[in-house]
């Protein structure tokens, strides 16, 4: 569906996007996934058409963006950051007036705006001025905008930033009902947003792509940190530090607070591709230690992220 080659963006001598190759497919929902300035909005802009590449091109189905931006421009509806609403109308008006400029029928028009007002909620607010509206209630409208003319890409810069628990559920619920007829590429540097409403997630560092793939194949993802939770009774904590910190892939050990004095709880880091469990389990039974509870932590994809866009 959309073929990205070399995309390389400078302005001046900073470059803020260095050479990105992706490919999305027609029916994903692509998280691009980095901390601010990371080169997310770059990337997006020159997806759109706003931006021309410094090099590198975009391929759109069969169009190139240095040659036919206009019909790729067509197939994508795009919501960038702050939702660029007129506030003085009435929600009505303005999904009216973006439709005129869309070129609909009467026909089309009525049966569109029935459509986006069920789809994303706006059945109770058509007639309120946005100026009114919350910043929630305001990010639906843009995305009705953004979705008028039926495109087949739905482009969205930080659909949720700035917006309360409750509204981001609610559009996060939006974006999954759309991405079940449409093409969607999201950027946002909030985890818990890829993960829940993203088929995959691209994490993009100083204007590189870093990974790229599902959030659970990222978690599975080899030489990543991860942790050993275990309780011990009748442990020294000194004799156990010294103990379990002598294996092989065991960069740390901390103690976790315990409500029961009597119990030992420690977390262990660990920077192995195999699984250790075994090894400590056998260090631990040399010992007169028993061993009360004993488990691998998940990696998140939090601790993957932090990883991989931490400064060097």
């Amino acid at each position: 569906m959309i073929r990205v080659e070399n995309l390389t963006k400078y302005y001046n001598e900073f470059c803020a996007v260095d050479q990105i190759n992706l490919h999305i497919r027609k029916g994903e929902i692509l998280g691009l996934l980095g901390p601010n300035g990371a080169g997310k909005t770059t990337t997006l802009r020159m997806l759109t058409g706003f931006f021309l590449p410094t090099s590198g091109n975009i391929h759109v189905k069969n169009f190139s963006i240095r040659e036919n931006a206009l019909e790729i421009k067509k197939l994508i509806g795009y919501l960038p950051e702050s939702a660029p609403l007129y506030h003085g109308m009435l929600v009505y008006d303005y999904l009216n007036y973006v439709a005129n400029i869309r070129g609909l029928t009467q026909d089309q028009k009525i049966s569109r705006l029935k459509k986006l007002a069920s789809l994303c909620g706006l059945n109770n607010i058509m007639h309120k001025p946005i100026s009114e509206l919350s910043k929630g209630l305001k990010q639906r409208v843009g995305i009705a905008h953004a979705m008028m003319s039926d495109p087949e890409i739905l482009v969205l810069d930080e659909p949720t930033s700035g917006l309360d628990p409750n509204q981001i559920v609610e559009i996060r619920e939006i974006i999954r009902q759309i991405g079940k007829e449409k093409t969607i590429v999201l950027s946002t540097h909030i985890l818990s947003e890829a993960e829940a409403a993203c088929d995959r997630v691209v994490i993009i560092n100083q204007g590189k792509i870093v990974a790229d793939g599902s959030t659970e194949s990222l978690k599975q993802t080899g030489n990543r940190e991860y942790g050993i939770r275990l309780s011990l009774l009748n442990a020294n904590e000194d004799q156990v530090k010294k103990k379990l910190l002598s294996l092989e892939g065991i960069s740390n050990l901390e103690t976790i607070p315990s409500d029961d004095p009597e119990i030992l709880s420690l977390m262990l880091t660990c920077k192995s591709k195999d699984d250790i469990r075994g090894i400590v389990y056998q260090k631990i039974k040399e010992t007169e230690w028993i061993l009360i509870d004993f488990h691998q932590e998940s990696k998140s994809l939090e601790n993957i992220f932090r990883e991989l866009t931490k400064e060097n």
